[in-house]
């Protein structure tokens, strides 16, 4: 007989978990390991509630597990090590992001690419090595190994960085990878939210020109104003959209829902790149012609290896780059969700776990 989530593991734990496609979330009794000899065990203080914890719990991408508990923006400060940890002490303040294992001995775990192993093991709604689901941090404690914890620098306040575990190094590395991180360069960013309002911000650190592309005319003022883009493009508008054709290095696309690439391949230079970083739930149209015209690339990112998460956080620290949040108790859970899909949030959601997270 299977064992209730409560009694798999010595370590009491205590979150809100989806239970079914609903996506409700509510109060749930669960356990976690016992701090293993490379384990780091942490009181989590503040999670993230990204976007992609609204397709998990909905399974709008087909392969959730149940009971869930999301959050893998996941920051707190260590209560206990393992007797071969070497990289933290107690009361030091850390984090965790989207990945808790991978195979360690693949082409990509031995580059430093632990987030494309064949063999991740995802923050939550996924299997651990024992057979247990992982759970995220929409909880009050965390146990993970060491190679998949960071430290948080000192001057980033924490509830400002737990973002950055996901939509930070979402937008950092492929800004680094794909070469749009020279000092004069233009790129373009789609979508304001939770990641596009990062970019931006880690794209300014650059000294690259940034143009904001939404179709919101309501986010000009923000973008220009609030979050120093230089320009700001109407997609639907397009007269402006013709007029800045051909004048990017690359974009990041950080739009989740279905919406057309031609307009956004147009805006490109000559082997300019349209980088994916949203996951739409449906697949996308992909025109060929265009990118034949002009040897332009299409290609997609995700997160970072735990080696360039570390280097991010601590290029934010230098340029004093935070996510903008709204911090929320967690009996507001259901509430920001339901906000979060309309898109009703600048920019970011960040649960005070540890002020308002109380065990029943």
């Amino acid at each position: 007989m299977a064992k209730l989530p409560q009694e798999e593991h010595p370590v009491k734990a205590f979150g809100w978990a989806a239970r079914d496609k609903s996506g409700h979330l509510s109060p749930f009794h669960f356990s976690r390991r016992a701090t293993g000899e490379e384990d780091v065990q942490f009181k989590v203080l503040y999670c993230g509630i990204c976007h992609s914890d609204v397709h998990h719990i909905k399974n709008e991408w087909g392969f959730a597990m149940y009971p869930m508990v999301p959050g893998h923006e996941i920051v707190g400060e260590v209560t206990e090590i393992g007797s071969k940890v070497r990289k933290f002490k107690v009361g030091d303040k850390v984090g965790v992001g989207c990945m808790v294992n991978s195979c360690r001995s693949c082409d990509n775990c031995d580059n430093d690419l632990e987030n494309y192993c064949p063999k991740i093991i995802p923050t939550y709604s996924s299997i651990n090595q024992d057979g247990t689901l992982t759970q995220g941090g929409y909880s009050d404690v965390m146990v993970s190994n060491e190679h998949f914890v960071v430290h948080i620098p000192d001057s980033l306040p924490l509830d400002a960085a737990a973002p950055l575990l996901c939509a930070g190094i979402t937008t950092y590395s492929p800004l680094k990878y794909f070469g749009l991180d020279k000092p004069g360069m233009h790129i373009g960013v789609v979508g304001l939210g939770g990641l596009g309002h990062v970019a931006v911000k880690f794209a300014k650190a650059f000294g690259v020109k940034v143009t904001v592309i939404s179709t919101s005319l309501g986010k000009k003022d923000e973008a220009l104003g609030h979050l120093g883009a230089d320009s700001f493009l109407i997609s639907k508008d397009e007269e402006q959209m013709q007029a800045a054709m051909g004048t990017m290095d690359g974009i990041l696309d950080t739009v989740s829902a279905f919406h057309p690439l031609l307009p956004l391949i147009g805006l490109l230079k000559s082997h300019g790149k349209l980088i994916m970083l949203g996951a739409p739930d449906r697949p996308l149209e992909l025109p060929v012609f265009p990118l034949l015209a002009g040897r332009k690339i299409i290609a997609g990112s995700g997160i970072g290896g735990m080696k360039e998460t570390q280097e991010m956080l601590d290029f934010a620290a230098k340029h004093n780059i935070t996510a903008d949040i709204e911090v929320i108790p967690v009996d507001y859970l259901n509430t920001a969700i339901a906000r979060l899909e309309k898109a009703d949030v600048k920019y970011r959601f960040v649960i005070d776990i540890g002020n308002t997270l109380k065990r029943t």
